[in-house]
This record gives C-alpha cells, structure tokens and sequence, in this order.
C-alpha cells in the first residue's frame, strides 16, 4: 500500500545543481526518519543524508556544504537539494522513510556528473 515515488534525477555537467523529491503515498503514519541513500556502480548502497524527528540533519561527509536534506511533513515528501556536483556524486539516489516499526525504499533515480 505504501508507496515513495521519487524525481528528479539527471545529467548535468560538474559544479551544477539538482533537486531530487521522494514522495509517499498510501498508508503510512509517523514518519520517524527520512534518508537519501546512493548506490555508484560497483560499489555498496551509503547514507547519503538523513533527518530523524526534530533533531540536526546528518550527512556522509563527502557531501557536506553541498547538500541540503529538507522535508515537509505534511506533504510526505522529502528533498535533496544537491549543489556542487562533482562526478563521484554520480550514483543511483533512493529515498527511504522508516516508521518506528517499518521502512519503505522508493525506485531510486539516476543521477549523472560528468562534462
């Protein structure tokens, strides 16, 4: 029933910008935690950025003061705002949204760097 669709995803050229959305839909209630993960091709899934209650966002030191997650509760939708881009950012980006007794993973968008 629950679903994340996820957008955004693109090719751009190094030093530019993109906004990933990963919206829910169905029935899901108490949203605990919002992630973005990225998974590069021959290498493991990493947190890429997340946000837990009302707590700091946190984020995977290689993108630090260039990512920015935000959401918006009501709406059930969580954002990536990625700047700088550099070609080791290319990866698929999924969202993932955990209640306090499941998580959920959406389709993962592709997101390319390169000149």
């Amino acid at each position: 029933q629950v679903q994340l669709v996820e957008s955004g995803g693109d090719l751009v050229q190094p030093g530019g910008s993109l906004r990933l959305s990963c919206a829910a839909s169905g029935s899901i209630f108490s949203i605990y935690t919002m992630a973005w993960y990225r998974q590069a091709p021959g290498k493991q899934r990493e947190l890429v950025a997340a946000v837990t209650g009302l707590t700091s966002p946190n984020y995977a030191d290689s993108v630090k003061g260039r990512f920015t997650i935000a959401r918006d509760n009501a709406k059930k939708t969580l954002y990536l705002q990625m700047n700088s881009l550099k070609p080791e950012d290319t990866a698929v980006y999924y969202c993932n949204f955990r209640t306090l007794t499941e998580g959920y993973w959406g389709q993962g968008t592709q997101v390319t760097v390169s000149s």
